[in-house]
């Protein structure tokens, strides 16, 4: 094998080690709270430790995010496409699940003291990701 080989081979695997480590660096770390907005509005934010189910009713159209074992999903929508059952469970930080037709979001945050807060007075955050 040429000394060019070996040198290209060892740029690669550099490369590749690096990339390696900034994934594991930027990766999804585990909220402990869900933030429920509804129409751009914060409806409620939720402890992710305490097992428990979140309806949320507008009109003619309702929501059932349950919270089980440390994760969010969505256990039931009336929406018409149904999209957002099928987002899964979340529990990372960057996590949404996200009901277009209703216009409601659910978003993992990390909350430096969790005391399994149930409000409707929060800051105003809007979420930054939305994954299909």
């Amino acid at each position: 094998m040429k000394k060019k080989d070996m040198i290209l081979g060892a740029g690669i695997i550099v490369i590749a080690l690096a990339m390696l480590l900034v994934m594991q660096l930027t990766r999804g770390e585990e909220g402990n709270q869900i933030q429920i907005t509804l129409d751009g509005k914060i409806y409620g934010t939720y402890s992710l430790s305490k097992d428990q189910t979140i309806e949320v009713k507008d009109g003619d159209f309702y929501n059932r995010i349950r919270i089980e074992d440390g994760k969010a999903y969505m256990e039931e929508a009336n929406c018409p496409d149904g999209y957002c059952e099928e987002q899964g469970k979340i529990s990372g930080h960057t996590q949404t699940i996200v009901c277009l037709p209703h216009k409601l979001v659910v978003e993992i945050l990390e909350n430096e003291n969790d005391q399994g807060l149930e409000t409707s007075d929060s800051e105003d955050i809007v979420p930054d990701t939305i994954a299909k």
